[in-house]
């Protein structure tokens, strides 16, 4: 079939020593990244598309550093087309960031080989798993893909974490702890599920978290608090390992009158084995029905972390989150900031430090963008 891409549009320059992205006061010497410096932005078109399907909700991102080439994925819940992801091509160098071209389609299938239902078919046959796609790792070996979907309290479905063969195909399932089921007044928040998720450098752990607090943990989020979130640890067998509880903040502004704000993960990073990027983002609705995104990142340290048992049915008040810091505020930049969602180390720069690449998830609308931030990082 015909491949059809669009040219990106590109903005993007290296900043003045003022306007160097870094946290607000210096980085405790226990973590490993001490800044992180802007280089530019990509945008890629909302009318992009690859043979006749819009690309667009890419809520997660990943690089592949043996054949130079990104790995994203769609929320999309197979109305606009199959349940997919992408390969792509785009360029970060040390001081600009290259347009996005879209390379190839890889349409995931479910365990029987066929594609995943949308809602309405889901409803009308009773069978399978509506996808809400949230979070892609190329396996460290790199010869299989593994992403998480948000599942669905509406019409009965669990999120879940799948692996799958390069082209799409169904590997296995990887079990969620039960905490996270479907249960009356427990379990997971809808839309607000599995929302990040990282292998670590060495292949030896896979972390995941949830979005925001499990029904029988915390509240959400308002201006006056923030909110406990699970993240949970696998081992290299697959085997649920261990968990952690990690507090976002409060609601960083105010909403409008009887308008909407949240704030929670979207994704997270392992930098290496004791140590995440965690991805905050929240969207603030103003008197006018516009949305303003807040964006943080944040180092967390697991090398002492408080832990708890990954079924424990419910948080306790004694409950201890683990210890954050911030790294960046991306509101300090000088960009219109969009729903970023994806976060993934890059390519090797030339003077031999690693870039850091976020992405932005438009929701298919005509007013948010696909944005491409990227980073060098400094340790």
């Amino acid at each position: 079939m015909q491949k059809r891409v669009l040219a990106a549009l590109f903005s993007g320059c290296l900043l003045t020593a003022s306007h160097i992205a870094m946290a607000a006061s210096a980085a405790s010497d226990s973590y490993p990244i001490k800044q992180l410096v802007y280089i530019g932005q990509s945008i890629l078109a909302n009318s992009t598309e690859f043979d006749h399907v819009p690309v667009g909700g890419l809520s997660g991102i990943d690089y592949d550093n043996q054949h130079h080439r990104w790995l994203m994925v769609s929320d999309d819940r197979a109305v606009k087309g199959p349940a997919r992801a992408y390969w792509a091509s785009m360029s970060v160098t040390d001081n600009k960031v290259g347009e996005m071209h879209i390379t190839q389609q890889i349409n995931l299938k479910q365990m029987d080989g066929s594609l995943y239902p949308n809602v309405a078919t889901f409803m009308l046959k009773g069978k399978g798993a509506v996808p809400d796609l949230e979070s892609i790792r190329l396996t460290p070996d790199k010869k299989a893909i593994r992403y998480t979907s948000e599942g669905d309290r509406k019409i009965g479905l669990n999120p879940f974490i799948r692996q799958a063969k390069l082209n799409g195909d169904y590997v296995a399932d990887i079990a969620i702890a039960n905490v996270i089921k479907l249960q009356k007044n427990r379990g997971f928040r809808d839309n607000l599920a599995l929302e990040g998720s990282s292998f670590t450098p060495d292949g030896q752990h896979y972390f995941i978290s949830v979005e925001a607090p499990l029904l029988q943990d915390d509240p959400l989020p308002n201006t006056h608090h923030g909110a406990r979130i699970r993240l949970f640890e696998y081992n290299h067998d697959n085997k649920l390992e261990k968990s952690s509880i990690y507090r976002v903040d409060p609601w960083p502004a105010a909403p409008g009158k009887g308008k909407n704000a949240d704030n929670g993960v979207s994704e997270i990073l392992a930098i290496d084995n004791h140590h995440l990027l965690v991805l905050e983002r929240s969207g603030i609705e103003n008197d006018k029905g516009v949305y303003h995104d807040y964006i943080r990142i944040y180092q967390v340290d697991l090398t002492h972390a408080p832990t708890v048992d990954e079924n424990k049915a419910a948080l306790s008040k004694d409950d201890k989150a683990v210890h954050k810091k911030l790294l960046l505020d991306l509101n300090s930049l000088p960009v219109r900031l969009d729903n970023i969602e994806g976060i993934s180390f890059g390519p090797t720069l030339k003077d031999g430090s690693q870039s850091l690449v976020v992405i932005s998830d438009n929701n298919f609308n005509d007013s948010e963008i696909t944005q491409l931030l990227a980073f060098k990082v400094r340790r």
